[in-house]
């Protein structure tokens, strides 16, 4: 089962308004579009990147994702699982965005974790945003980006300014892999990663150990504990396996 981790970086809408606070946007200059995305196959080593300088269209049309998004396309066409950050609600709704814009078709299907989903869910932090959940675990702080100026030279062509952001929109990867497997635990319904006959549903490792029973109004169930993390799982009813065996 491949899974990845991902994370992207868009331009703004470049628009035009009556005020600079709380204005409605009279116009549309030029929207937005893809600058960079950053992955992790998990299991790898290495966080790797692509940016719209990496493609030769760049010369020519320095705005134009085309070929990001195509590459982007295959990564998700050959993932199991997609991981990300508020990935549900804003990297995947604007990639399919960009995919439909270039006319590409829906990649294989998949399923997805948000780590941010999570967070609300099992948790009661001060802030569910990646940087403030990797300090509150101890896990690292997401790379500074020195504000907004970054996505401003980006996109007048500065190379240096290039180079920075694609570091930060790795690390942001780097940082979200150490939060999903810290919370992975805690997530109830994982997609089973269960390879091994009586495997680790949540990790896949073959680390089970026999943590009492649990009780349902429909009989008696094994419970599992996984060494590797943590994890907690569930067999047959008793019941049911004493029925079959009979």
């Amino acid at each position: 089962m491949k899974i990845l981790l991902y994370d992207i970086e868009t331009s703004p809408i470049t628009s035009y308004t009556w005020g600079i606070w709380e204005q409605n946007v009279v116009g549309v200059k030029e929207d937005w579009y893809m600058m960079t995305f950053a992955y992790k196959w998990l299991g790898d080593k290495t966080v790797k990147a692509r940016s719209l300088p990496d493609y030769k269209l760049y010369n020519k049309k320095p705005k134009d994702d085309k070929e990001l998004i195509k590459e982007l396309w295959k990564l998700f066409n050959e993932a199991d699982i997609i991981i990300g950050h508020n990935g549900d609600k804003f990297d995947i709704k604007k990639t399919n965005a960009r995919f439909l814009a270039h006319g590409l078709t829906p990649p294989s299907s998949y399923r997805t974790i948000d780590t941010v989903k999570v967070a609300r869910k099992y948790f009661a932090m001060n802030s569910n945003k990646l940087n403030d959940i990797g300090k509150y675990l101890g896990l690292g702080e997401k790379e500074d980006t020195g504000g907004f100026k970054l996505w401003v030279d980006c996109m007048a062509g500065d190379m240096l300014a290039w180079k920075r952001m694609v570091k930060y929109n790795k690390r942001d990867v780097e940082l979200l892999e150490s939060i999903y497997l810290t919370l992975r635990p805690w997530i109830k319904g994982h997609p089973n990663l269960n390879v091994v006959e009586e495997g680790c549903p949540s990790c896949g490792a073959d680390t089970l150990q026999k943590r009492g029973f649990g009780y349902t109004q429909t009989g008696t169930h094994q419970r599992f504990q996984c060494t590797t993390c943590a994890a907690w799982s569930k067999g047959p009813n008793v019941s049911a396996e004493l029925e079959v065996k009979s």
